[in-house]
């Protein structure tokens, strides 16, 4: 039998004995490795969406029950109102020469404790701020008075009383301020630079 005779030998594809379709296997791993990082991405994404949509919902739900009397209560303030100028109106020592008229001033007063606690058990509190600054985000300034004893823009009095409900103003309190006078600090400025000066010396 020669030579001629035998089947020649046929070339595998992909040479060196590799086998056939390798290099396409591998770009197809790489490919569904792409896919499955961006899906994996695609899936972190939508959790953290999720999560920030599920705590500003839980937010905004604490915000509408914090502040749902809002103007409930807003409109009741009139009603502390009227108590407080129901006990002013009547002149000092008037109820203590007429029962009667004291029986009504104390249950008036009464009246206006109860009405505040009420406001108080549901978040709202009125702002104690006679001798306080000035603050405009808090009060509302009706007059300036001359008061050289006072430090300027210190409340002097007050009109009308401010209210809060959590964090918020429901209603400022109308303030007269004092003008005049030093302004907040400047005892402590001047005992600073008198300092510094004796320390130079």
């Amino acid at each position: 039998m020669t030579d001629e005779s035998k089947t020649p030998e046929r070339e595998v594809p992909g040479g060196n004995g590799a086998p056939a379709g390798n290099g396409e296997s591998a770009g197809t791993v790489q490919v569904l490795e792409a896919r499955i990082a961006d899906l994996t991405d695609r899936l972190l994404r939508a959790h953290a969406d999720m999560d920030n949509l599920r705590k500003r919902t839980e937010r905004e739900k604490d915000e509408t029950a914090k502040y749902a009397v809002t103007k409930f209560a807003r409109d009741v303030l009139g009603v502390g109102d009227n108590l407080q100028r129901a006990i002013a109106a009547v002149p000092p020592g008037a109820a203590d020469t007429d029962p009667a008229l004291k029986a009504l001033i104390d249950g008036v007063s009464m009246t206006e404790r109860e009405f505040l606690n009420v406001l108080d058990r549901n978040g709202v509190k009125r702002m104690d701020v006679a001798g306080q600054p000035f603050n405009p985000h808090q009060h509302q300034a009706m007059v300036e008075v001359e008061q050289p004893d006072v430090a300027a823009g210190t409340i002097v009095q007050v009109y009308q009383d401010g209210f809060v409900l959590g964090d918020r103003v429901l209603r400022p309190a109308m303030v007269v301020v004092a003008k005049g006078g030093e302004k907040p600090g400047a005892d402590t400025k001047d005992a600073s630079e008198a300092k510094a000066s004796d320390d130079a010396a």
